[in-house]
C-alpha cells in the first residue's frame, strides 16, 4: 500500500476532501492519453528502431503519470495541509463513470519494464567474420543503381521519370542506358503511380518504338495501395513470384508512404516511410528506387535540397539527386553505403527523351565556366572587364572567376589590362 493511500485511510471522514468533478474529468482524460501511449508503444514492438522509440514512449508515459499524480494530490490537499487521497471515493467515482459508459475500467500495466527483444544469438568475433563469404553486391545500373533502397530526388518535371523508365527497360531486356552503361537482364516492377496506362504506353513507345518487341520481363502498376494497406505485401509477393527480380521503381514515394501519425515526429515519419522497404530490399537483394522531390530553397550541398528531414536521407542505402548547377549543367549526385560518391554531368536529348552521362561533373563544370568567362570578356568588346563584372554576367562566384582568369592568363588566352582588369589576348582571339 502506498504511503499516500495509508494516510488517506487514517484520516477521519470529515477530513477527506471531496473530488471536484471537473478535475476528475481532467484526470480521466490524462489516463486515457496514457492508455493511448501504451497502445502506441505496443504497436512499435516489432519495429527495428524499437529501442529508441521505446525510450521515448516510456519518458512520455512517465511524464503523463506524474501529471496525474500531481493532479490527484492537488485535489486531496485540503484544510489539514497534508496531501492525501480518498482512494475509495476515487475508485467509486471511476467505477460509476465506467458503468455509465457500459465498459469496465482498463488501467493496464504502467509500461513494460524492459523492451521486448527478438533473439539475436551470440555475438560473433572478428576472427569468424574474416572467413565469412558473401554474395557480391548487385549493381543494377553499374556505377549508379545498386541493390538496396535508393532515394532519387529532383525538381518536378526535370525528367526523373524518363531516366528511370529507360533504365528499367534496359534492365528488363539486358540493354544499355545512360549512354553506354550495360545492365544485366532481370525482372523489373515499375510503379508509375502518377501516370495512367495511356501515358505509360506513350512513353515506352517514345523510347522503344513499335518496330522492336517490348520486354516481357518489364511489369508495371499504375495503382498501388499505401505500403501499410497492402502495398508492401504486393511488392513482396511480386518479388517472390519472379525467378530473377532486380529492380523495383516507385514513382513517387508520396503516393505510397503512410500518413504521419498525430504523435509522430517529422523525423520518425520520414524514417519509417523508408524502413520497411529497406528491410525488404536487403532481404531479397533487389534495388528499390523511390522517386522524390527537392525543396524550393537551394543549398551548397545537393543532398540538403531534398524535401523532408534527415530521416528521409538517412534511412535509404543510397541517395541520388538530379539538379542543375550554377552554370546550368545537369549533375547527377550520388552517395551511398555501397556506392562510391559520384558527380556525373548529364545531358538530356529532348527529341528522344533519353538521358546520357556526358562526363565527369567537375570537368564539365570547368569547361562550362571557362566558356562562360571567355564569352563575357568577348561581349565586353575592347573594354577591359573585372572579375566582379564577369561574375554578375555569368552568375558565378567572384572567387571562382578570379581563379579561372589566372589560369586563362597563364594559357595566354586572356591578358591583364591594368590592375584587376582583363581582356582577350591576341593569341586567344
Amino acid at each position: 500500500m502506498s504511503p499516500t493511500r495509508g494516510r488517506a485511510s487514517a484520516q477521519a471522514d470529515s477530513n477527506v476532501v471531496p473530488l471536484i468533478p471537473g478535475e476528475f474529468e481532467t484526470i480521466e482524460r490524462l489516463e486515457r492519453i496514457v492508455a493511448n501511449r501504451k497502445d502506441a508503444l505496443i504497436a512499435c514492438c516489432n519495429a527495428a528502431d524499437f529501442s529508441e522509440r521505446f525510450n521515448a514512449e516510456r519518458a512520455l508515459i512517465e511524464n503523463l503519470e506524474a501529471k496525474i499524480e500531481r493532479r490527484m494530490h492537488a485535489l486531496a490537499n485540503g484544510g489539514s495541509g497534508e496531501s492525501y487521497i480518498d482512494w475509495d471515493a476515487l475508485d467509486e467515482q471511476r467505477q460509476r463513470r465506467s458503468n455509465s459508459n457500459g465498459s469496465a475500467p482498463n488501467r493496464g500495466p504502467r509500461y513494460p519494464e524492459s523492451a521486448p527483444t527478438t533473439p539475436i544469438g551470440p555475438a560473433l568475433s572478428a576472427e569468424a567474420l574474416k572467413t565469412m563469404t558473401f554474395a557480391p553486391i548487385k549493381y543494377v545500373v553499374p556505377g549508379v543503381l545498386v541493390e538496396g533502397v535508393t532515394l532519387f530526388a529532383g525538381k518536378p518535371k526535370i525528367g526523373k521519370s524518363w531516366l528511370l523508365l529507360h533504365a528499367a527497360l534496359a534492365v528488363a531486356r539486358g540493354g544499355f542506358t545512360l549512354g553506354d552503361i550495360h545492365c544485366v537482364e532481370g525482372d523489373v516492377l515499375y510503379c508509375a503511380l502518377e501516370d495512367n496506362e495511356r501515358r505509360l504506353q506513350s512513353r515506352i513507345t517514345k523510347l522503344l518504338g513499335f518496330s522492336q518487341s517490348w520486354p516481357s520481363r518489364f511489369f508495371y502498376h499504375c495503382k498501388l495501395p499505401r505500403l501499410g494497406n497492402g502495398g508492401l505485401d504486393a511488392i513482396r509477393d511480386w518479388i517472390k513470384s519472379k525467378p530473377h527480380p532486380r529492380l523495383v521503381v516507385i514513382d513517387t514515394l508520396a503516393m505510397v508512404r503512410a500518413p504521419k501519425k498525430r504523435d509522430e515526429t517529422n523525423y520518425d515519419a520520414d524514417y519509417a516511410s523508408v524502413l520497411e522497404l529497406r528491410q525488404l530490399a536487403n532481404e531479397s537483394g533487389v534495388a528499390i528506387v523511390l522517386v522524390h522531390h527537392l525543396r524550393k530553397a537551394d543549398a551548397d550541398d545537393a543532398f540538403d535540397t531534398i524535401s523532408g528531414t534527415l530521416g528521409l536521407t538517412g534511412a535509404p542505402d543510397t541517395v541520388l539527386v538530379l539538379k542543375r548547377d550554377a552554370t546550368g549543367t545537369f549533375i547527377l549526385h550520388g552517395r551511398g553505403r555501397d556506392l562510391v560518391e559520384i558527380e556525373k554531368a548529364m545531358a538530356f536529348d529532348g527529341e528522344a527523351c533519353i538521358w546520357r552521362v556526358s562526363g565527369d561533373a567537375a570537368a564539365a563544370r570547368r569547361s562550362r565556366e571557362r566558356s562562360a568567362v571567355i564569352e563575357a570578356i568577348d561581349e565586353a568588346g575592347p573594354e577591359p572587364v573585372g572579375p566582379n563584372d564577369i561574375a554578375s554576367v555569368t552568375g558565378m562566384k567572384s572567387g571562382n572567376v578570379r581563379r579561372l582568369l589566372g589560369k586563362l592568363v597563364k594559357e595566354g588566352i586572356v591578358e591583364k589590362a591594368g590592375y584587376g582588369r582583363y581582356q582577350r589576348s591576341a593569341k586567344g582571339s
